[in-house]
């Protein structure tokens, strides 16, 4: 293997980034939510021990600290709560710890009665919106907010309920075209620009490709539920209609398939994205997130042409320097701690040992951006890349931790 970096330099790295927060703080006066962040606050840096902890080298006790810091005070299930914040987070976190520490399981089923309802109303909700003809905000759907993050969490905790049941429902009524401004549009498209705004920039909205908040969360969602043999009617034909639609716009390069993050109302007219090259190879809207949704889809339809021509993106913007040069951040999301969990989980799925082959080379590359001062947190900080150096060094994670990045 050509990767440099030792189990043990893994190790101890991770090590160093789990210790620059020996205990949790309160969060400051009006940011009480912090706490119950998952991207951000004490939910997310609590699946750091929980890992460690399961695995034998950290502390029960320093986990418990944690996870009384996310789950104290009042937790939020209001309208800005979803899998990353507030109750579904907390959920989350204790489904981590319970199988290690059956002495969580009281307070996950509390937690997960509040997510049944709140998932259900969610999926309700969107229905009414979906009849009404208008197009969504993505935050409607996507996994850090909406119900593809609900749906990751219920099908971890409650698979073959109803709640779960509604959730997969309205994804396969996501997909029906809408018409929009007079034109035919997937019925995911969103009705404004990737940061959430009004831009003159995106007239009349834009079309999502990515994990974090594009179409390629709600396909891993509905990819790894066929696989779990939790399925509703239309979803076999759903998920092969959206990959589908990532054939009509795979773009080509030297190096392999790639796809762009985000397309414009002029792009969807003209056919063709306004991105030209492959940008950052990243988890949230790079072409191994979009990719890694695409495997898991071909794998649970059972088509071994479809999931080889994924496993080919992932391998070919590996394989090109280019691209992964543009890496230049460690964290879950932008960086290299996503990539190197993305690229795990798809070699663990994948026909041909040629992801795994670059496995060495990312451990190596994660390692040398650890090297720059990084803040906390899960998504983007230190919490997430210790999570993704232990796993380089130690294997699969026991508490399924990246279930929260629909990766697996």
């Amino acid at each position: 293997m050509a990767g440099t970096a030792t189990v043990n330099d893994l190790k101890k790295r991770a090590g160093q980034l789990s210790a620059c927060q020996p205990e949790p703080a309160q969060p400051p006066s009006g940011r009480e939510w912090a706490a119950q962040s998952l991207a951000q606050g004490a939910a997310g840096t609590a699946l750091l021990h929980i890992e460690l902890a399961r695995s034998g080298t950290g502390s029960w006790q320093r986990t418990h600290a944690w996870i009384c810091a996310a789950a104290s005070g009042e937790v939020s299930a209001g309208s800005t709560s979803g899998l990353y914040q507030g109750l579904p987070a907390v959920a989350f976190m204790l489904d981590a710890a319970a199988s290690g520490a059956p002495r969580y399981a009281t307070g996950l089923a509390d937690a997960g009665r509040h997510v049944t309802n709140l998932a259900a109303s969610r999926a309700e909700a969107a229905m009414d919106r979906i009849r009404s003809g208008r197009p969504p905000a993505f935050h409607e759907y996507d996994v850090f907010f909406g119900l593809t993050g609900l749906g990751a969490l219920l099908l971890r905790s409650d698979p073959a309920g109803s709640a779960m049941e509604r959730v997969l429902r309205y994804l396969v009524a996501l997909t029906q075209p809408l018409t929009v401004d007079g034109r035919e549009v997937p019925g995911w498209w969103a009705a404004h620009d990737p940061h959430r705004r009004q831009s003159p920039d995106y007239p009349g909205g834009h079309l999502n490709f990515g994990a974090a908040h594009g179409i390629a969360g709600p396909l891993a969602l509905l990819g790894h539920s066929l696989r779990r043999g939790v399925a509703v009617d239309g979803q076999r034909e759903t998920v092969a209609s959206i990959l589908a639609f990532l054939d009509a716009w795979r773009q080509e390069s030297h190096t392999g398939p790639w796809w762009p993050e985000w397309i414009t109302t002029a792009d969807h007219a003209a056919g063709r994205p306004s991105q030209r090259h492959p940008n950052r190879p990243s988890w949230c809207y790079g072409t191994p997130g979009i990719a890694r949704a695409g495997q898991i889809a071909a794998i649970a339809l059972g088509d071994a042409t479809a999931q080889r021509k994924y496993e080919q993106a992932i391998s070919g913007c590996l394989r090109d320097p280019v691209q992964v040069a543009k890496v230049t951040q460690a964290g879950l999301c932008h960086g290299a701690a996503g990539l190197y969990m993305t690229a795990m989980r798809a070699a663990g799925d994948a026909a041909t040992p040629d992801i795994g082959a670059f496995l060495p080379d990312l451990a190596d590359l994660l390692l040398s951006l650890t090297d720059r001062p990084g803040n906390p947190g899960f998504l983007d900080g230190a919490d997430g890349t210790a999570l993704a150096l232990h796993a380089a060094a130690e294997g699969l994670p026991l508490s399924g931790w990246d279930a929260c990045l629909l990766i697996s």
